[in-house]
Formats: structure tokens, sequence, C-alpha cells
């Protein structure tokens, strides 16, 4: 499929600005609510109601409570009925993203998506009733279809009038990052003059077993980068974001959040599921993102960890950000907000992009919760309340099962 170019073409690679940002956690829906939870360093984790886990050994999550009215209406109504959780999430910040951009439909707009589980929960709705019940067939049909993780696409193109070609990216814990990173790409190479992207994944019990059965999930509370850490909570949300270039931006005066500055990726493959110990393809990402964004690490005033609060995560993490900041590391300040919202797998790299243009855009930097005794492997400084203070550069690291790494940069517009 052919894209009109941009007005400015002839300047490849071209700046890519966010003029419009969506975000569901556990929190609440929208920025406002998870702004000011952030903010006041609130978690947003209750035991499981969405599923039978009284065989788990974890109990806790961050389950999204959804509003009553997620879809408008209309024309599409009687599909939007059938979306599943995962997909409502994705609506409401697909919507509060679109709105807030000024965007139009019927213009062609890739949409990239991170997720990785797509609806899963409708999956295991099929198998059951096809166990249970084998001659029933009722709403098979319909589960089957919106299980797909495309279905999930397809639907925002027709709700929005994004009409663009879809990518769907299920990359472990780096997908909302390795599709905010695709579709910057998009619009840098001036392949599309705009795109609309992020990341969403909902709880399921399949997810919730397999991590606790890997014994991955914490018993008691997610304290990511604490001596004493034991585990992640999981949670579920999504987030969106509309990328263009600078110029378009600029040319129909939208109001500009924030600029991606640089995006890194790399793959480890050292294991399944552990990190390598030293970190390599996470050092290789965050070095990639800032040699894109022309940036040096002392120039980078909050980093948005992955800190997961699993032992060798955030060991391995700490390590690699100690050898990429070096000398610098001492100044840098970070934190993971994984600690408020839980693990959202997928969608993970989306919010916390979002989280990063909060910063930028209102200028403070998220406590780290559940922080009682630092771990020594730290030689950055954990931030451990609420700081109103400069943030000119963010830098947001998801690092995911098989060694799938990405880091993405975002740089404050004023």
């Amino acid at each position: 499929m052919q894209f009109p170019l941009p007005k400015s073409a002839h300047s490849l690679p071209h700046r890519v600005v966010v003029t419009g940002a969506g975000i569901v956690t556990a929190l609440g829906c929208g920025w406002q609510v998870n702004s000011q939870s952030l903010r006041s360093g609130r978690t947003a984790f209750r035991p499981v109601t969405l599923f039978d886990i009284s065989r788990q050994r974890a109990q806790l999550a961050g389950e999204v409570a959804l509003p009553a009215e997620v879809f408008s209406g209309g024309p599409h109504a009687k599909n939007e009925r059938r979306r599943g959780r995962a997909a409502q999430m994705l609506q409401i910040a697909a919507r509060e993203a679109w709105t807030q951009s000024g965007w139009q439909g019927g213009e062609t707009t890739p949409i990239v998506l991170g997720t990785t589980s797509g609806e899963m929960a409708l999956g295991e709705d099929y198998y059951r009733q096809a166990v249970n019940s084998p001659a029933d067939r009722r709403n098979q049909a319909t589960r089957v279809i919106h299980y797909q993780a495309q279905r999930q696409g397809l639907d925002l193109g027709e709700t929005f009038g994004a009409y663009g070609p879809l990518t769907i990216i299920a990359n472990a814990c780096a997908s909302g990052s390795n599709a905010i990173g695709h579709a910057f790409e998009l619009v840098r190479t001036g392949r599309a003059p705009r795109a609309f992207t992020g990341g969403y994944d909902a709880l399921s019990l399949l997810t919730f077993a397999g991590f606790d059965a890997l014994r991955a999930l914490s018993p008691t509370a997610c304290r990511p980068f604490d001596a004493g850490r034991d585990g992640v909570l999981l949670g579920e949300g999504a987030a969106m974001v509309t990328l263009e270039t600078l110029g378009e931006a600029q040319a129909r005066g939208a109001t500009i959040l924030g600029e991606i500055a640089g995006y890194g990726a790399a793959t480890d493959t050292h294991h399944l599921t552990q990190p390598h110990p030293e970190g390599k393809a996470a050092l290789a990402a965050m070095t990639m993102a800032c040699q894109q964004a022309g940036l040096r690490p002392e120039q980078i005033d909050y980093i948005n960890a992955h800190g997961t609060a699993t032992p060798q995560n955030d060991a391995t993490e700490a390590a690699a950000i100690n050898r990429w900041a070096g000398v610098a590391a001492p100044q840098l300040r970070v934190s993971s907000t994984k600690a408020n919202t839980g693990h959202t797998l997928g969608a993970a790299g989306a919010i916390e992009a979002v989280i990063c243009l909060m910063t930028l855009v209102e200028q403070w930097l998220p406590p780290q919760a559940g922080l009682r005794t630092p771990d020594p492997a730290c030689q950055f400084k954990l931030v451990t309340e609420k700081s109103e203070t400069g943030v000119a550069a963010a830098l947001s690291n998801s690092f995911g099962f098989g060694g799938a790494n990405a880091s993405l940069i975002f740089r404050r517009w004023l």
C-alpha cells in the first residue's frame, strides 16, 4: 500500500512527535487519574476476581475496573458488544489518544499493536464449553473470531476509520515498546505520515497460572529493586499513542506531547525465560536508542525501568544500566511503575511510554512504590518520593522472556 509522502519528504529522516496518548491501568482509565495515582505512589493490587485462583500460590493482581459503558454505539454497536475485555481496554485507550490528537477518520493510517495474549480469556471460554458441552455451539464462532489478535486491530480501524496496514507484534514483555518502535520507524523513514500504535493485554487464567507455575509471582507485594523482592504481580491494561511527523503536526496546529528521539532493540537468545546475567542485549538496546537520539547517558533525566521485581530480572537490568551509564550512573534517576500497575505484559511498554510522556509534560518523577531496602547492585538513584523536577529526556526499558529487549527515548517538547 502506498502512502502520500509528508510535505517535508525532502528532509528525511523525519522528526516524529506524539500528539495523542491514552492509557488504561488498574489505577484507572485515562491520563489524569493515572498521573495523579503515580505521583502519589498509589498501588492498585487486590485479590483476583476474574477467575478462580484458589489453587494458585499468588492471589493478587492489578485488575482494571471497566466503566459500565465502554462503546458509544452507532453503526458498529452489534460488533462492539461481542468484543472481550482486552478489546474494551484497548478501545478506551485508543479513543482517548485519537480524540486528543484531533485526527479525522478516512485517512490511510497504519495500526501497530503489541500484545502477548490478545483475547486469551475468550479462548479459555471456547475451550471450557467445547469440553464440557461439545454439542453446544452457541457463541463459539464469535469467540473464535474475537480471540484472534488481529481482530482487535481490525476493530480499531473500523471504529476510527483508520484503513492502513495492520501489524501485530507479540514479542513477550517488549511487545508494546517494539510496536511503538516499529511505528516510529514507519513515520521516521517516510513510509507513512502518521501511525496509531500501542499495546494491550488482559488478565487470563492461563497467563496467571503459567507465571505462578514458574514461581515468578510474588505472594506478598511487588517491590522492584528491593533487596528482599520475591516476584512480580501481574496487571492488565492498554495504552495507545498517535505518532506523526513534526511537519504534519505543526502544519495543523496540533498539541505536541513529546518527541520520540530514539529506539533500540536487541535479542540475547540466552534462555527461554531468564535474561542474560550480564544484560548484554539490554545494554545494546539502551546504547542503540541513545545513539539514534544523539544523547549521552548523563543527558537522560529519568529511566522508567522494566523492573519486574523478580530476583534475576532486576539484577540483570541494574547491571546493564550501570554498564551503560558508567561514571554517570550515580546521577541517574530510576523507578519501575510496575510496582503501581502490575506487569501488564504486552501492554507494559506502551503504558510505560505514556508514563514517560507524563513526566515530560508535567515535570515530575514517579516514586518507587514498595521500596524498603534498595538492592546494593543499583548504582543509580532510585526515586523514593514524589519529585517535582525538570525532565528533558526520559528512557523506557522493556526486557522480555527469551531475551527480547527494547528501549525508547522520549524528549520534552517546548
